[in-house]
């Protein structure tokens, strides 16, 4: 409070008027709540909440070192408060206690509003508004939970929260320059990328159109995506759409590889987000012709995708998969470095963007083999081009006829694009 008007307020007035403001609120967000309620069913509403903060507010202020009135006054509050509740379910068999929850936080505002930050406060009195609002949003949202969902939730808090602070940051061999730490965080942080995509399509976009699948499957495994979408084609749905939707998974492919780069080796990151930005647009203009020019139209049930079409990125055998790809990758690149140098780098890179590229090239970002900057960008840039190359044949040999020749016009489009990058 530095300006000159509010430090001739009593500070007790300033923090009565926030204790009375915040407790009208909830209050008022009560009696909206319970309109259409009958009025025996309800604790209280805006007067009953109002006054309840200022109670405590004058139980804190007299005695504010030793809180024994405010401490007595909480003993009988909240022993009326358990009478309350317990004739409630004698007399009407509701066990909801949300009401006096919030009556007791209203009846904690003083302390806080004296003892903590004014963000901490306003942020409590916000989050008590949007919680008693969000009822039925929550209990649709449940609806969408099966029951291996917080099985998935406990065990990426048990990767990202428990085992990655236990593990040593010491390499694990002379052949195997990674740590266990650095292993494990690359799982860790691949998992959370996908594990967010595959939130978002079961909980946000449970039935997607084409496009936002490409998207949102580009996230987790692009060329997985591309497997779908082409397999799709021949389900009497827009081509147009479905080769946008490819290069579109595309795009989020370039930005998966950034965000790995900026996380593991930011130098890296830096030296690739030129080409990526070119690549990007690119394959983003690709997608757009086919939406635009081509006139893709809108999406129709035929489009729709379930969110079922990809598996949970937290399943113990993708992880297991994943890390067997690490440390294989870590061995065969410690091998070739070592035998054949910067020039064996890229072949390898090359050879491996027909498999499941983000494990080798977590492994350069992450790697010891003294390979310069430079040459760790020429050799993500040639697995990515491999590996479109690998989606090329994928989508030619899966997907209608029809759309085959327009396929491979675009990829090749892309890769010669990525071929030039090289190059430069």
């Amino acid at each position: 409070m530095n300006t000159p008007i509010l430090q001739d307020i009593p500070h007790d007035l300033i923090n009565f008027a926030l204790v009375a403001v915040f407790s009208l609120l909830i209050g008022l967000e009560q009696r909206r709540h319970y309109l259409e309620a009958p009025p025996e069913s309800v604790f209280g509403t805006d007067r009953t909440f109002t006054l309840t903060g200022i109670a405590g507010f004058i139980l804190y202020v007299i005695s504010p070192k030793d809180f024994l009135p405010f401490i007595v006054g909480a003993v009988i509050f909240g022993s009326l408060l358990g009478i309350y509740y317990y004739e409630k379910i004698q007399a009407r068999k509701q066990f909801g206690m949300t009401s006096l929850v919030i009556a007791i936080i209203t009846y904690s505002l003083a302390p806080l509003v004296y003892t903590q930050p004014r963000w901490l406060v306003l942020l409590i009195v916000v989050t008590v508004l949007v919680i008693s609002e969000i009822k039925e949003m929550l209990l649709k949202f449940s609806h969408k939970f099966d029951n291996n969902e917080f099985i998935s939730l406990a065990k990426f808090l048990v990767l990202a929260g428990v085992i990655l602070p236990l593990l040593p940051d010491q390499p694990i061999s002379a052949a195997i320059s990674i740590s266990p730490y650095k292993f494990w965080l690359a799982i860790v942080v691949v998992s959370a990328i996908s594990y967010f995509s595959y939130l978002l399509r079961k909980f946000v976009f449970p039935e997607t159109g084409i496009l936002l699948t490409g998207l949102l499957g580009g996230l987790y495994s692009s060329t997985a995506t591309t497997v779908i979408l082409a397999r799709k084609s021949k389900e009497n749905v827009s081509g147009n759409r479905i080769i946008a939707a490819m290069f579109l998974a595309i795009t989020m492919m370039y930005l998966r590889l950034f965000i790995l780069a900026a996380f593991f080796n930011m130098e890296v990151a830096m030296r690739l987000l030129p080409y990526f930005i070119v690549l990007t647009i690119l394959s983003t203009l690709i997608a757009v012709y086919f939406i635009v020019i081509k006139k893709a139209g809108t999406g129709t049930k035929n489009e729709v995708v379930s969110s079922d079409s990809h598996q949970n990125p937290l399943e113990f055998k993708t992880a297991v998969l994943f890390g067997g790809l690490f440390i294989l990758f870590a061995l065969i690149t410690t091998y070739v470095v070592n035998k054949y140098g910067a020039h064996g780098a890229q072949t390898l890179a090359f050879v491996v963007g027909v498999t499941d590229i983000d494990p080798f090239i977590i492994n350069l970002f992450q790697g010891k083999w003294n390979l310069d900057a430079t040459v760790i960008t020429l050799a993500v840039l040639n697995a990515i081009t491999s590996n479109n190359v690998l989606k090329m044949i994928y989508a030619l040999t899966l997907s209608e006829k029809k759309l085959r020749k327009e396929i491979f016009a675009s990829f090749l489009l892309l890769i010669i694009a990525g071929i030039v990058a090289l190059f430069l």
